[in-house]
């Protein structure tokens, strides 16, 4: 896996309740771990002979934004950067009791009913750097 080339980053909108955003974290954190190929290391050996699972070797900044601007991005990004991976997680996903109840909800909804907790984005350095360069990091 080429990494130098390559970025992670997740965009939260940063109104949410600190469950939510890490509840929104995780979601898109478990969807790259599973959609990009070698994104999680090796397991590893501690000193003392104990044994680690892998963790992610790339760095995955948390940016902050507003969700009408993660809206901006999601509605933006496959027209305009086709390359990078989006994940999104939205109102529907979140309020879903289960993954056939989330497939139900989404497909009566149109882009209009959708509000995005957050993205995350993987891809070419520059193409994350020109959209997410200006967004501070949520702390």
């Amino acid at each position: 896996m080429d990494i130098q080339n390559k970025k992670c980053v997740m965009v939260i909108d940063s109104e949410l309740p600190i469950g939510l955003i890490a509840n929104t974290s995780a979601v898109l954190a478990l969807t790259l771990g599973k959609k990009i190929a070698g994104l999680i290391g090796p397991d590893v050996v501690d000193g003392e002979g104990n044994s680690h699972e892998g963790i992610t070797n790339t760095p995955i900044s948390i940016l902050k934004s507003s969700e009408s601007l993660i809206k901006e991005l999601r509605e933006k990004i496959p027209t305009e950067f086709p390359d990078l991976l989006l994940v999104d997680f939205s109102n529907v996903a979140q309020m879903s009791k289960h993954y056939d109840d989330y497939i139900d909800k989404i497909a009566a909804c149109t882009k209009n009913d959708l509000k995005y907790l957050g993205i995350a984005l993987y891809g070419n350095k520059k193409s994350v750097n020109k959209l997410t360069g200006s967004l501070p990091l949520l702390r």
